[in-house]
């Protein structure tokens, strides 16, 4: 019985199927000659045929088909030290043509890790690292004393991460040259903080490219490295935390370095003034002069024979903790001039930088002070950028002596009408109550702190000038000489306010001659928490400090959570009776008689009544 007719074509999903597994057929069947090529010490030529099938495919599963078996059959000709060094010219023509193959292959890699497929960027990823290892250890074992690490190589995959070049498969569609979140992470997480090799030669490397490229021919660039590095929260501080390699042949323990006596240092060091005074300027690419230890020179004086650590070779180096904080340093030296905070898109890079700077950065550096430049030009610009500075200029005033000119004077110009409004406004307070809590600060500086913040106050939400009453309690208790300023009853003019609110300077306000009345005026406030709040100022001071960290996290949402979960000891009025001669609705202030005014102080004001809840 024939079957139904059909308007439409028949469907070609068979055919594709067939041309699919064709593709398929043809990449195993040419593995499997090549497999047999290298172990037998056959031609290689189907090599080239493979590479031109992975380069020309365009369906992501035979693309990943492709891959793994070009990745398979280079294990193979790796292992078999057929791209090691040595050799006469015809073996050195066929290792050429060899590395030109894998240069394709690592290049098409490359690429995909700006494919739009998931599944092909993470398997880009782990391929290049693999080969990483098997060159690496190819490497080594034609230098058993002295291990490699494959530095051209690796260099590529430095140069891939951080420029992301568009992907070579067809059909693939171009991307943004940022570097994917779930490559990020793979990477992050399998490789930069697990291994310290990895991490010790992308550090070094992000620099170098940092250097050497210009910010136009690259845009992206500082911001992919600022991606890896902010994430990096296991940076080695003791020697014994370097014991995690990715290739396992640098693991194994170095020489130790040569010591060098008192008078070959010395005349080390005088080679050393020598050269650099014929070069007439230092090596860009030299990590080494990051180190703690400055170079002697003849007014220094040594402690005893010891090793000359920019004398240390690779190996050394790898497994010295003071390398790795050169190599650290160097990478956020070469990026933060990169982060302007005068550029829009630059800023947001710059505030998380900030973020990190004072936590996952300072610690690790060989000298801090080396970005107090940046920190300090931060500052000075002020606004949310200048607040997220504020965590690392302390770190270097209060550890590493800085001395910041007029920094009172810098930090009560932060206090503006958006202070009070910013996300960070918590890190602010939390600073600034640190940087007020001295007993030997000017009691008018103080006061100018407490009375700007005061008049801020007037226009802050709730949440702030919750977190304002304690902080200004805490500064009149801890100094007893601002006191004046809640208590003050001898103004005889009302209206004039002596604290002038145009100086910038907190010493010449003339703020300790004023008063708090802005916080007075918080007793009428229309949220209850505030207005109970600010009463602690008409009390006596005998309760301690309050711990402003409670304070601090308050929100809109916060608040309203604890309003709609007070209980209410007195339940509002619904309704009320009339005919009991009040007047429900009085007149106003300015239009009331002698004898309305009167009747109101008599019987009081109902409607103001009705919203009295506690």
């Amino acid at each position: 019985m024939p079957g139904p007719l059909r308007s439409l074509p028949p469907p070609n999903k068979k055919r594709k199927v067939q041309e699919d597994s064709k593709t398929i057929a043809l990449i195993q069947r040419l593995e499997a000659e090549l497999t047999h090529a290298v172990s037998t010490n056959s031609s290689l030529n189907p090599l080239a045929d493979l590479l031109d099938l992975a380069l020309a495919t365009e369906n992501a599963s035979e693309a990943s088909k492709a891959i793994y078996a070009l990745y398979r059959v280079f294990v193979l000709i790796i292992s078999a030290d057929k791209m090691g060094l040595g050799g006469d010219e015809a073996v050195k023509v066929v290792k050429t043509w060899l590395w030109d193959r894998l240069n394709v292959y690592v290049d098409f890699l490359g690429g995909l890790l700006k494919d739009q497929e998931k599944t092909l960027r993470t398997s880009a990823l782990q391929i290049l690292f693999s080969l990483q290892k098997h060159l690496s250890t190819s490497y080594s074992k034609s230098t058993p004393s002295q291990p490699q690490f494959h530095l051209s190589h690796f260099r590529k995959i430095v140069n891939f991460l951080l420029l992301c070049p568009p992907s070579l498969r067809r059909n693939s569609e171009a991307k943004n040259a940022t570097i994917d979140p779930d490559v990020l992470h793979q990477f992050h997480e399998t490789w930069f903080s697990v291994h310290d090799d990895v991490r010790w030669f992308f550090l070094r490397d992000s620099a170098t490219l940092l250097n050497s490229t210009l910010p136009k021919a690259a845009p992206n660039l500082p911001h992919n490295l600022l991606a890896i590095l902010e994430r990096l929260n296991t940076f080695p501080t003791d020697k014994g935390e370097l014991n995690s390699w990715w290739v396992s042949e640098i693991g194994t323990k170095p020489p130790k370095p040569k010591r060098t006596s008192k008078k070959e240092a010395m005349a080390e060091s005088s080679e050393d003034e020598d050269e650099e005074a014929n070069d007439g300027k230092e090596d860009d690419d030299d990590w080494r002069k990051f180190f703690d230890e400055e170079p002697l020179t003849k007014e220094t004086k040594t402690q005893g024979p010891g090793a000359r650590l920019h004398k240390l070779t690779i190996h050394q180096s790898l497994h010295a903790l003071a390398s790795h904080r050169a190599v650290f340093t160097r990478a956020w030296l070469a990026l933060l001039p990169r982060l302007s905070v005068v550029d829009g898109n630059e800023k947001a890079l710059a505030m998380r930088a900030l973020n990190v700077m004072h936590r996952g950065v300072m610690p690790h550096l060989t000298r801090p002070v080396l970005v107090m430049d940046w920190v300090g030009a931060s500052v000075d610009y002020g606004g949310a950028v200048g607040l997220l500075a504020l965590n690392a200029l302390f770190v270097l005033m209060n550890e590493y002596n800085l001395d910041y000119p007029s920094f009172y004077t810098r930090l009560y110009a932060f206090l503006d009408r958006d202070v009070l409004h910013l996300k960070h406004r918590a890190r602010f307070f939390r600073m600034t109550e640190l940087f007020l809590s001295s007993t030997h600060l000017p009691a008018n500086l103080l006061a100018s702190f407490v009375k700007r913040l005061s008049r801020l106050s007037l226009a802050a939400p709730p949440a702030a000038i919750v977190m304002l009453v304690p902080f200004t309690y805490n500064i009149l208790k801890r100094h007893p000489a601002l006191m004046g300023m809640i208590h003050r009853t001898d103004s005889e003019d009302l209206s004039h306010d002596p604290f002038n609110s145009d100086e910038v300077d907190p010493l010449h306000t003339q703020a300790h001659l004023s008063s708090l009345w802005e916080l007075v005026s918080h007793r009428s406030h229309y949220h209850a928490s505030v207005a109970t709040l600010v009463k602690i100022f008409s009390e006596a001071f005998t309760k301690p400090s309050y711990a402003l960290e409670d304070f601090l996290d308050h929100t809109y949402g916060t608040l309203f959570d604890t309003e709609a979960n007070r209980k209410i000891k007195k339940e509002p009025a619904l309704a009320i009776e009339t005919g009991q001669g009040k007047n429900p609705f009085p007149v106003d202030v300015g239009d009331k008689t002698e004898a309305e005014e009167a009747v109101v102080r008599d019987e009081g004001d109902i409607v103001n009544e009705l919203w009295v809840f506690a």
